[in-house]
């Protein structure tokens, strides 16, 4: 569908696996801080980072809509991190998306941290009335030494303020957590302090994926000197001790990703119990749990 829209994608597109029935909108191209040493998303030479010219993303929304308008249920605003747009240029295209695409009901965006410390929650509220429905925020840890020794740029305190920001404005948030980033030394404050982080913002989503290396370790493990992955055993325990710590009242939670080797679905707090017996089983013998089969996990 990509190569047919008149929409210029520079490959490779990328955007979280619920999107997978929107329109993909690149509005930048790239990522903002690109400096995180577990991506790989954004290292392509041709994936620098640059902000569209709004002239090319308002035709782009127009000519959309005068092809395929009445289609469009969905909208996801790419590539990295489009809230790093001024709020004026944002709302021009939430304006266009009403004109031209009138059948869409959500639009989403991935969303650095930092990308809202110059918005204000009545900016973002305004936003959200003009349609920004959900955003996707790569937490990766709450831990702060896991954050620095990967180069996330962010903090615990920072993402729990843009966390908040983005309830109170009145949008979703969909919140990532990296299963064994912190490797076997620091996986436990890892997994505490990411609940942690979740208890405190209370999510709408949450949902955690295996840190995985397709191209390779050696950027990560340059700088992140002993790390190693976890083995199956260690994602477990790891993953036992963040959902026992969990405290979340209504939030969807998912870890189905094709990272993933134990597909846990479920609603915390009410179906915890459930969920802490799959991974205590899986803790329990491995060999015995419902995993994914390797072939299965490719990225």
């Amino acid at each position: 569908m990509l190569h047919t829209l008149p929409i210029r994608y520079v490959e490779p597109v990328y955007r979280p696996p619920s999107e997978a029935d929107s329109l993909i909108l690149p509005v930048t191209d790239g990522c903002s801080w690109n400096q995180c040493t577990f991506c790989e998303m954004y290292t392509a030479p041709q994936k620098s980072f640059r902000a569209r010219a709004e002239s090319e993303v308002l035709e782009s929304i127009r000519h959309t809509g005068e092809r395929i308008g009445s289609e469009i249920r969905r909208v996801f605003l790419a590539d990295g991190d489009a809230l790093v747009l001024p709020t004026r240029r944002l709302l021009a295209i939430l304006d266009a998306i009403r004109t031209h695409l009138p059948a869409v009901r959500r639009v989403a965006s991935y969303c650095l941290p930092r990308n809202l410390r110059r918005k204000s929650v009545d900016e973002l509220r305004e936003l959200a009335a003009a349609g920004l429905s959900i955003a996707y925020v790569g937490a990766e840890s709450g831990d702060d030494e896991v954050l620095e020794r990967v180069h996330k740029g962010e903090s615990y305190a920072s993402t729990v303020d843009a966390l908040d920001k983005l309830g109170q404005a009145g949008i979703r948030r969909s919140v990532m957590i990296l299963n064994g980033l912190g490797g076997p030394a620091l996986s436990l404050r890892h997994a505490d302090n990411s609940a942690r982080l979740a208890n405190a913002t209370q999510p709408e989503y949450l949902a955690t994926l295996v840190v995985s290396f397709p191209l390779g370790e050696t950027r990560f493990r340059d700088a992140f000197p002993g790390w190693r992955p976890l083995t199956l055993h260690e994602l477990f325990v790891e993953m036992e001790r963040f959902l026992d710590r969990l405290e979340l009242e209504r939030t969807l939670f998912r870890s189905d990703h094709a990272s993933n080797w134990l597909v846990l679905k479920g609603t915390l707090g009410a179906e915890k119990q459930r969920l802490l017996q799959q991974v205590r089983q899986a803790v329990a013998n491995p060999a015995a749990a419902p995993l994914r089969p390797a072939w299965a996990r490719g990225l």
